[in-house]
């Protein structure tokens, strides 16, 4: 329950942004029921009242029942009096108020949103708003400034003194055009609606709400902004300010790309003051007093921090530091109509021009990297890992050039592909789960990219379970990315085999869920794993606030494990399937199976190793079952599955089957070495004869009688589909030749190779 009016906990608007995580609703779509469709009974004016506000939730956020202390205290946060009319009773909320705050919340442009707004609180429809009507906004962006758990005490005034500015023609009212207009240069006003900044390079920072845990001051005023107070940081270039400064801070000056052809293969510093939080200068090595004043220098693209005295001695070519084989520099990128031999001279109007109506495209921008460098394309989801993922966006936004990080969540992998499509000898890095890095291979795949990009990890998620195999850890945990990107540096590639999934459902009254996927990268399986996958995807779905964390995940996993040993809904699961190998019967007679994993990488849900470890002689020096020769598609005797290694560059598969939740428990807790091993090949196909759960790289569905055929799928989906990169060390879970096999024109894993540590915990 809310604490007090206008404002709901940290945790109750954690557990709001969960189901709205889960929900494909949008808020117009609701408000349309209310206005003029089947919910306009629960209208009072503009005002809904709890049932109403309860049947508002219910729809919006696609759930049967909403937690009655969540659903109260989010009633209770909306209940002001401004909106209310005489004749209206005191226990409702404006509707308008409601809609406005979840589209705020809703993923879209910003400009939609900001139209949206307008509308919503141009109340009596006259195209403008008066100063009532403003001040309707300001409270909004009040609550949304303490949902953002800002220093509220002094803004109200400020926003005050914005809103009036924005008034533009001095008519006493805000016009739809003044209003949009100020959406694209008031910042502070972008931040507080809680829409998301877009890069335009016009000058305008990338603003974040930060609280500093050091001492650190205004790059306006110069004064301290203290500790544990919140102020505005920008993304770019770290140039700091108070939340009252931000509308008169100087330009942001960070340039992602060259406007003009002397810009272009020349990188000079970027000096922004403060910003430097090791405290010691580069040039001299003598401490920078960071704690007294706002002092020091800082270059954004070599991260370099000096004193102000030794700036006169550093030279104005900047070579981009530690990290210049991954940057890439804006000097390597400018206007398309620069490389064309027509003469431009790009004025701020013509700027504004090529800024917000070309950049969006790939056309519009050329790239030429420095030789000899590996510019790095960064895909981020924000959503992995909570808040994490945001915090690397945010990061890797100022490490890198922030033209070569891509948010997932707003356009998908596809405008960083076309933007990097001719880009030689880059690297793709995908920051996420395993969901992710399948969606990122997915779409490589079907891009008929001239040059393939190696990809590595990130892993964000909660299994990670590719991440693992490929040494990359089971999870970032906030290590320093500047090292991490070193550890990128020293990579060599190795190939990972993918195969495709096709099911044939047979003709039943029974409707089967929709398969997730018709590619396998990690592992397929059927029976008991899938069954434990599928109630946890069931009640995920349902009650997303439990599933807040990976810890909190993989109590529930244990808690239906355990259900699931007890009631065996799987048992006996050789009677209900037959298994062709290869076109030939694998005998299971002799077996009592709960389920059948067929793995393409030694690492399933979340860590554990199914097919088990496997002790080699030193003299195995080429790789997995020499002497069978690398041509053997079917291997079924006991005695040499033995000595087999899993590999996910040998074009086949590892089938394991296993006796219950008991066992999967016992490898995942090392108690037991591994399931049954049955076979490997390159081919397999299973007949079911009743409903079972299944499962395609943790993606889990209820699947009808069917048959499931599959088969070796790189040549088919491009002859050289994408490499993958795995960090390589002494503490090897993949074998210790891979990087050094042949290579197939199938997928790629590119793999760092550093001789000392792994730089994240296994």
């Amino acid at each position: 329950m809310a604490k007090e009016r206008g404002l709901i906990s940290p945790s109750d608007f954690a557990q709001l942004q969960k189901y709205m995580e889960y929900s494909t609703r949008k808020v117009s779509d609701v408000l349309k029921l209310f206005e003029d469709g089947e919910m306009a009974e629960y209208l009072q004016g503009d005002a809904i009242g709890y049932e109403g506000f309860q049947q508002f939730l219910k729809i919006y956020l696609e759930v049967d029942n909403v937690p009655s202390p969540l659903s109260l205290a989010l009633f209770q946060s909306f209940q002001t009096s401004y909106c209310l009319e005489e004749t209206v009773k005191e226990d409702v909320v404006c509707l308008s108020d409601v809609s406005c705050y979840f589209s705020l919340l809703e993923g879209g442009r910003p400009e939609d949103k900001l139209e949206f707004t307008f509308k919503l609180y141009d109340t009596d429809r006259n195209g403008i708003l008066d100063s009532s009507e403003v001040d309707k906004i300001i409270i909004q962006m009040m609550r949304v400034a303490e949902y953002l758990d800002w220093e509220v005490s002094e803004l109200r005034p400020i926003l005050q003194e914005m809103m009036k500015e924005i008034d533009y023609d001095g008519s006493g009212s805000v016009s739809l055009a003044e209003w949009l207009r100020a959406g694209a240069t008031t910042v502070p006003l972008l931040v507080l609606l809680g829409l998301e900044m877009t890069l335009k390079d016009n000058g305008q920072h990338m603003w974040r709400p930060k609280r500093f845990p050091r001492p650190v001051y205004c790059n306006l005023c110069e004064s301290s902004i203290g500790l544990g107070k919140q102020g505005l940081s920008c993304n770019l270039c770290k140039y700091v300010v108070h939340d009252q400064c931000a509308m008169k801070a100087q330009p942001c000056e960070v340039s992602t790309y060259a406007k003009s052809r002397k810009d272009i293969g020349v990188q000079s510093h970027v000096w922004v003051r403060g910003g430097c939080e090791s405290g010691r200068c580069d040039r001299c090595q003598k401490k920078i007093r960071i704690y007294h004043s706002l002092v020091g220098l800082h270059c954004v693209w070599c991260h370099l921090e000096i004193h102000d005295d030794c700036l006169p001695a550093m030279g104005h070519e900047c070579d981009c530091g530690l990290l210049r084989d991954h940057i890439l520099r804006p000097s390597s990128i400018y206007p398309s109509v620069l490389a064309s031999g027509q003469e431009r001279k790009i004025s701020k109007t013509n700027q504004k021009t090529v800024d917000d109506l070309n950049l969006s495209t790939s056309e519009a921008l050329r790239i030429d990297p420095v030789s000899n460098t590996h510019p790095l394309l960064v895909f981020v989801n924000p959503k992995s890992g909570g808040k994490q993922g945001e915090r690397v966006l945010w990061k890797f936004q100022y490490l890198l050039n922030p033209r070569q990080v891509f948010n997932l969540l707003k356009d998908g992998p596809e405008p960083g592909l076309r933007f990097f499509r001719d880009v030689p000898d880059y690297r793709v890095l995908v920051c996420g789960g395993d969901g992710t890095v399948g969606w990122i291979l997915e779409t490589i795949d079907k891009a008929n990219l001239p040059f393939v990009p190696p990809v590595a990890v990130l892993p964000l998620g909660t299994g990670n379970d590719l991440a693992r195999c490929l040494r990359w850890g089971g999870g970032y945990e906030g290590q320093n990315l500047g090292k991490i990107l070193k550890d990128l540096e020293t990579s060599k590639v190795v190939h990972m085999d993918r195969w495709s999934v096709e099911v044939i459902p047979q003709q039943t009254e029974e409707k089967s869920d929709p398969v997730p996927f018709q590619i396998i990268n990690n592992y397929f399986s059927i029976g008991v794993d899938a069954s434990i996958a599928h109630r946890f995807h069931i009640m995920r779905e349902k009650y997303p606030e439990k599933f807040n964390s990976r810890m909190k995940n993989k109590l529930w996993y244990f808690e239906f494990a355990t259900s699931e040993s007890i009631f065996s809904t799987c048992k006996k699961l050789e009677e209900s399937l037959t298994v062709e190998i290869c076109g030939k019967p694998l005998d299971l007679s002799n077996l009592s199976l709960e389920g059948i994993a067929v793995l393409n990488i030694p690492s399933t849900h979340g860590g554990s190793n199914l097919w088990g470890d496997t002790k080699r002689p030193h003299s195995d020096i080429h790789g997995i079952n020499q002497a069978l020769g690398a041509t053997a598609k079917v291997i079924t005797d006991p005695d040499i599955l033995k000595t087999c290694v899993p590999d996910l560059s040998d074009k086949r598969l590892e089938v394991v089957g296993l006796e219950g939740a008991i066992e999967m428990g016992q490898i995942y807790t090392k108690l037991k070495n591994a399931g049954h091993r049955l076979a490997k090949c390159s081919e397999i196909t299973f007949h079911t004869t009743k409903t079972l759960p299944m499962q395609i790289d943790g993606e889990p569905w209820m699947q009808t009688p069917c048959t499931v055929s599959i088969a070796y799928a790189c040549q088919k989906l491009n002859p050289q589909a994408p490499w993958i990169l795995n960090f390589h060390s002494t503490a090897s879970l993949l074998p210790a030749e891979a990087s050094s096999s042949p290579v197939h024109p199938s997928s790629q894993i590119l793999i760092s190779q550093p001789l000392a540590f792994l730089p994240w915990p296994l």
